[in-house]
C-alpha cells in the first residue's frame, strides 16, 4: 500500500502562488495516475488535477484551468501543485490521491473521488481577500 504525504501549504494573499508536494512511498514503481483534490469546510471534494503515470498527460478542474499545473518527478516518487493567481474560493485542504486502476493515460470525464482508493493525510490552503 502506498503512502502519501503532502506538503506545502500555508496562508498566502489573492495573487499569490504556493506550491504543493505529495511524497509517494511503499512502491519504486508506480503504473498509476496522482492528483488533487480538494475540500472546503462544508462542501463536497472537488477534483482539482491529476497526471498520468508516464507524466505526458494531464487533466484539471474547470475552476482551476489556467491557473494550476500539475506535474511529476517520476525518479523522487513526487508529484507537484503549482498554484498561482489564488483566490479566496481556493481555500481548503487539499489531498494527494493515487488512482485505483493503473496504466490510465486519459479522463473522458472529471474524475470522482471513488477512483482512488489511496489518499493522504492533506494540506491547508488558505487564502486571503
Amino acid at each position: 500500500q502506498v503512502v502519501l504525504v503532502e506538503s506545502g501549504g500555508g496562508l498566502v494573499q489573492t495573487g499569490e502562488s504556493l506550491r504543493l508536494s505529495c511524497a509517494a512511498s511503499g512502491r519504486t514503481f508506480s503504473p498509476y495516475a496522482m492528483g488533487w483534490f480538494r475540500q472546503a469546510p462544508g462542501k463536497e471534494r472537488e477534483f482539482v488535477a491529476l497526471i498520468s503515470w508516464t507524466a505526458e498527460t494531464a487533466t484539471y478542474g474547470d475552476s482551476v484551468k489556467g491557473r494550476f499545473t500539475i506535474s511529476r518527478d517520476r525518479g523522487k516518487n513526487t508529484v507537484y501543485l503549482q498554484m498561482n493567481s489564488l483566490k479566496p474560493e481556493d481555500t481548503a485542504v487539499y489531498y494527494c490521491v493515487e488512482e485505483k486502476v493503473p496504466n490510465r493515460l486519459s479522463w473522458p470525464r472529471s474524475p470522482s473521488p471513488d477512483e482512488f482508493d489511496s489518499w493522504g493525510q492533506g494540506t491547508q490552503v488558505t487564502v486571503s481577500s
